[in-house]
């Protein structure tokens, strides 16, 4: 039950006991959110700052010659690079990812 109301507005003393529950529950969901927001960030942060492992790469891929790369990418143990004649002529040139030995070639259609 509520207090008695001074000349002010003000209760004196006790809050009802369903005011002091959601009061409490309100400040326990603000510090389980507090917690896990900083938890957030710690946790990102971690691993933001993890340095990655580097990429293992052959040491140099033989281009036929006239060709000049375009574009290059990457898959589980291979390497594509995307190849230019002096015509204009592109091809996907395919290598093992370790040993960059020729692995196959496509021709690309349309090309400049």
């Amino acid at each position: 039950m509520a207090g008695k109301i001074l000349p002010d507005g003000q209760e004196d003393g006790a809050e009802p006991p369903k005011i002091r529950q959601l009061r409490l529950l309100v400040n326990g969901l603000m510090l389980t959110l507090t917690v896990g927001f900083i938890i957030i960030v710690v946790a990102m942060l971690t691993r933001l700052n993890q340095v990655p492992a580097p990429v293992a790469l052959p040491e140099s891929v033989e281009l036929p010659t006239g060709e000049s790369a375009r574009a290059v990418t990457m898959g589980s143990d291979w390497v594509a690079l995307v190849t230019a004649d002096a015509d204009g002529q592109e091809r996907i040139r395919v290598y093992d990812r370790m040993s960059g030995a020729p692995r196959g070639e496509i021709a690309i259609e349309g090309g400049n």
